[in-house]
C-alpha cells in the first residue's frame, strides 16, 4: 500500500478490547477496525454488536471479533495483520496495579511484552497499549525500560505518559499510563495531546440521569456533587457484585452523594425523599466513563438479570474521550501533520537497567556508579537492582567481598513455549479467571 492511501485509510487491530471504551474513542479519531480480541464473551458480545452496528452505518466492512485469550493463535495470528496503522489495547491491569500485589512479569496475567513482540510480527505504523498508574511507579522502571529498548530494535520510538481522565471531559479521576510507539518516519510529527480546559463535575454530568423518574431531590443533589470522581473500579469476576471501589473510594462518592455499596436499577422516584443518598445505575456509571457526548450510543450486552455483567464491562473500560484524543495524535503523526519537532521517544526510564544490559559481564557497584556518571549512590544503585531483580534474573556474584552483578533474561511472557503462562491457560476452568 503506498504511504498516501495508507494514512488515509487508517485501521487498527485491538486487543483485549473490552467492550470497547477505547474502540469507540478510536473510531471516533478516524481509525477502523479489523480486528478486535477479547477474552470475556459478555464484552465481546458488546463489542460485537456496536462495532457491527458502526460499520453497517458507513457501509463498511464487518469488523471480526474474535474470543479467546489473546495469545493464542487459534484465536488469532498477528502475523495475518501485517501492515495495520495502529496495534492498540488495553493489556491486563492486575500485574502493575497498586490494589494487587505487582507481580509484574511474574503474574500470569501480563501481557505487555507479549504485545510488543506481536507488533514486531505485525509492524504497525503505531502501537497504543494504555494500563493502570502502577506501572508508572519506580518499582516498574527497569520493566519500563525494557519495553522501550524492544520497541526501538523493531524500529519504533516509543514512551510513556501518565493521562488523566479529568482533563479530557471525563468527570472522573481515572489515571492512565499509555505508551505510544511509532515508526521512525511518523514519530517525529507525534505530540501528547494537551488538555481540555473544562472540567465536568458528576453533577452536572449525572443531573438529567438522576432528575428523569421525578425525584425533587436531584437538583440539590447535582449542586451538591460539585467535583469529579474517583476513579470508577471495574472488580473481577473472582469478586461479588457491582459497588464502586473499596473503601477510601465509597467515603469519597459519600462525600458527592452517592451510595458506593451497590448499582441501581434505577434513578429515584418522586416519592423518595430530597435527602435521600442514591445508588448510581449503569448507564449512570457509562456517562462517568466518558461514553456520552458523541454521535453513538453504546449498547451494552447484559445476559438477563445480570447487571453485574455490565457494571464489569464499563467499569474496566479506557474512557473514549481519552483514546479519541491519543488517536487523533496518533492519525495527525501518521499523516504526517504539522512540523516535525523530533521529541517523542527521547527519555530514559532506568538508567541501572540499561547499564546492566550493556555491560558484557559482571559489573559491581563501583562500575555501575562510574557507569551511570556518579548520578546515583550505591543504596539507589541497590534498590534499584531489587525492583529489577522482580522481573528479571539478576545473576549474583562475590569476587573478594564485592558483590557483583549480571543481567539475564527477561521474566515477561513474550510468546515461549515453555513459560508458565501456558499453565494456566490450558485448562477452560482457569482461562476464566485470568481477567
Amino acid at each position: 500500500m503506498d504511504e498516501m492511501k495508507r494514512a488515509s485509510e487508517l485501521t487498527v487491530v485491538e486487543i483485549c478490547a473490552g467492550a470497547g471504551g477505547q474502540s469507540l474513542g478510536l473510531h471516533l479519531a478516524g481509525f477502523r477496525h479489523t480486528l478486535a480480541v477479547e477474552l470475556d464473551r459478555d464484552a465481546a458480545q458488546t463489542l460485537e454488536l456496536n462495532l457491527s452496528r458502526l460499520a453497517a452505518a458507513e457501509g463498511q466492512p464487518e469488523p471480526k471479533v474474535a474470543v479467546g485469550d489473546v495469545a493464542d493463535e487459534s484465536v488469532w495470528n498477528p502475523t495475518e495483520h501485517a501492515g495495520v496503522s495502529l496495534l492498540a489495547g488495553g493489556v491486563p491491569c492486575p500485574p502493575f496495579s497498586i490494589a494487587g500485589k505487582q507481580l509484574g512479569s511474574s503474574d500470569e496475567r501480563d501481557l505487555f511484552a507479549w504485545a510488543v513482540e506481536a507488533a514486531g510480527r505485525m509492524q504497525p505504523d503505531a502501537v497504543l497499549l494504555e494500563n493502570v498508574r502502577g506501572l508508572s511507579m519506580p518499582r516498574f522502571a527497569g520493566y519500563r525500560q525494557a519495553v522501550l529498548d524492544r520497541l526501538a530494535e523493531l524500529g519504533y520510538r516509543a514512551d510513556w505518559r501518565l493521562l488523566e481522565a479529568k482533563d479530557y471531559g471525563v468527570p472522573q479521576l481515572r489515571p492512565r499510563f499509555i505508551l505510544v510507539a511509532l515508526r521512525e518516519e511518523f514519530a517525529p510529527y507525534f505530540a501528547w495531546p494537551e488538555p481540555t480546559p473544562a472540567v465536568q463535575t458528576v453533577g452536572a454530568a449525572l443531573y438529567d440521569l438522576m432528575a428523569e423518574n421525578g425525584w425533587p431531590g436531584a437538583e440539590a443533589w447535582a449542586k451538591g456533587a460539585d467535583r469529579v470522581a474517583p476513579t470508577v473500579v471495574g472488580g473481577s469476576k473472582k469478586h461479588g457484585g457491582p459497588d464502586l471501589g473499596p473503601t477510601r473510594a465509597k467515603r469519597e462518592w459519600r462525600a458527592l452523594g452517592v451510595d458506593g455499596l451497590g448499582i441501581a436499577d434505577a434513578a429515584p422516584g418522586p416519592d423518595v425523599p430530597v435527602d435521600f443518598v442514591p445508588k448510581l445505575t449503569n448507564q449512570m456509571v457509562a456517562r462517568i466513563q466518558g461514553w456520552s457526548g458523541h454521535a453513538y450510543e453504546w449498547d451494552f450486552a447484559e445476559r438477563k438479570g445480570r447487571k453485574t455483567t455490565t457494571y464489569r464491562q464499563i467499569g474496566n473500560a479506557f474512557p473514549p474521550p481519552v483514546a479519541r484524543a491519543v488517536g487523533v495524535a496518533i492519525a495527525s503523526a501518521l499523516r504526517k501533520d504539522g512540523t516535525p519537532s523530533g521529541r517523542h521517544g527521547a527519555g530514559s526510564h532506568d538508567e541501572v537497567y540499561r547499564a546492566l544490559r550493556e555491560h558484557p559481564g559482571f559489573v559491581s557497584f563501583a562500575g555501575l556508579r562510574k557507569a551511570l556518571g556518579g548520578s546515583l549512590t550505591d543504596s539507589d544503585i541497590e534498590r534499584r537492582i531489587d525492583f529489577i531483580s522482580r522481573d528479571f534474573e539478576v545473576e549474583v556474584r562475590v569476587r573478594r567481598g564485592v558483590s557483583m552483578y549480571k543481567l539475564g533474561e527477561w521474566r515477561a511472557f513474550r510468546g515461549q513455549a515453555n513459560h508458565a503462562r501456558h499453565e494456566v491457560f490450558a485448562v477452560d476452568r482457569l482461562r476464566a479467571k485470568v481477567s
